[in-house]
């Protein structure tokens, strides 16, 4: 008689999730390939930036000292005409100083809206947190933008924010087609009064969740009946037919980066859905309602002895006490006469933590009000403070940078790989099957 093999409970559950895997996969895979292949592209977005306008971003030191910060500023203001409320100074001496400057209402209505929908992009490489809803007052224009600076000449080099290249619109479309799908490039709404953008956007975050669940149920599938072939699913056969060299390839692959894929798609859909950011907030206990007012800053002493502030170079030398490490400093002014020196101190290198700490120091006497040390931080906050890090891959500098380029390469071709898996079982699900001699068991003695 025919014998009738039944399926194990690990067995049954496996089809399960294998179904879920298949059908997520199936109904995401052409918008996950888009969306992946354009976050390839973007996580060397900065420097592909630089590599295509080094005008803007390098400087021959020959030895020369920088001049006086507040030289730098006044130079500035001469040639843009606006207000400089930050600047950037880089620990490599080849490498420009950079000034934000809020220039007057008038002169940036032009790309106002261009700014606007770039908001992400230009918030910089995601060093520490996610950049907050920023308001601004009447008559204060656009957003700042960021004037690169020779500090050995003092020579203005221009706007870094309006760079016009073939790679500064290259990555714009890129950006576009990660976060909208390229929809707010059309005018006209495609679905009743819904804006194109916030259609691109719920679909790619749709898309998004659809892969982070495909990510899960792949981890779940990967695990072997028999623990003893687990090294089976961390090679790829070569040797084998294209059928099973594509098998290793969805299989393996998708093992090694299943981590970083997981990273990217639990963060992601926090820009398409506030639902979703409020409950990843709420998930890693940093969630604040709205209202919510947090602590004042400490502000400075004014007295008739301090009512002058101090140079920049002494707020830097202070910081550079308190945080004895190499690094790039980002120091904002004061906005009044009461306000705090902030400043944002970064660690430079190979596997350097995006994060940045940060000191609030009195504008008079550059004495220390508040130091924020990122390390120092609950986990939670750590966490949340670095979800867009995580999303982009600047979490420890060109180190996790090259591993997220490769991840999202993998992940871009999974939707394929997947898809010819599936493709495969369908033609042998059809295939007629020979007619096999019945096999006569002998009962077990």
């Amino acid at each position: 008689m025919k014998q009738v093999k039944t399926k194990t409970a690990w067995q049954k559950t496996r089809k399960f999730f294998n179904d879920i895997h298949l059908w997520l996969g199936l109904a995401s895979g052409i918008i996950v390939i888009l969306v992946c292949l354009s976050g390839t592209v973007y996580v060397f977005n900065n420097e592909l930036r630089e590599m295509a306008s080094p005008e803007l971003y390098k400087v021959d030191s020959e030895g020369a000292k920088p001049m006086q910060i507040e030289t730098l500023i006044a130079q500035v203001k001469a040639s843009t005409g606006g207000k400089v409320t930050s600047v950037k100074i880089p620990a490599n001496p080849n490498a420009a100083y950079q000034f934000m400057v809020k220039l007057k209402d008038a002169e940036g209505k032009k790309d106002r809206a261009e700014k606007k929908r770039g908001s992400m992009e230009s918030s910089g490489s995601g060093k520490g947190k996610e950049g907050g809803k920023g308001k601004e007052g009447a008559g204060e224009g656009k957003r700042p933008s960021a004037f690169a600076v020779n500090q050995y000449t003092g020579e203005v080099l221009g706007n870094v924010s309006e760079a016009k290249t073939a790679t500064a619109e290259f990555m714009k479309t890129m950006f576009s087609l990660h976060r909208w799908l390229l929809l707010d490039k059309i005018e006209k709404p495609l679905f009743g009064e819904l804006e194109n953008r916030k259609l691109g956007s719920y679909i790619s975050g749709t898309a998004t969740i659809l892969f982070t669940l495909g990510v899960i149920t792949g981890i779940i599938i990967w695990f072997p009946q028999k623990l003893k072939a687990w090294k089976q699913g961390l090679r790829v056969k070569w040797s084998g037919s294209w059928k099973r060299t594509n098998h290793d390839l969805h299989n393996s692959l998708g093992f090694y980066a299943c981590i970083f894929l997981f990273l990217m798609g639990i963060t992601g859909p926090q820009w398409s859905f506030p639902w979703y950011r409020e409950a990843l907030r709420k998930t890693l206990g940093t969630y604040q309602p709205e209202g919510f007012e947090p602590p004042a800053d400490p502000v400075s002493k004014i007295s008739v002895n301090n009512s002058k502030s101090l140079d920049i170079a002494e707020y830097i030398n202070k910081a550079g006490e308190v945080l004895p490490y190499a690094g790039d400093y980002l120091v904002s002014l004061p906005k009044d006469s009461l306000s705090a020196v902030a400043i944002t101190k970064n660690h430079t290198g190979f596997f350097a933590p995006s994060a940045g700490d940060k000191l609030l120091l009195d504008q008079y006497t550059a004495s220390v009000l508040k130091v924020d040390v990122f390390k120092d931080k609950p986990f939670n906050e750590r966490i949340s403070g670095s979800i867009k890090a995580l999303h982009l891959g600047d979490v420890y500098g060109m180190f996790t940078k090259i591993i997220y380029f490769l991840a999202c390469l993998i992940a871009t071709t999974l939707p394929v790989t997947g898809t010819l898996i599936w493709i495969n079982k369908l033609k042998k699900k059809r295939k007629p099957k020979k007619v096999k001699a019945i096999e006569i068991m002998q009962p077990a003695l």
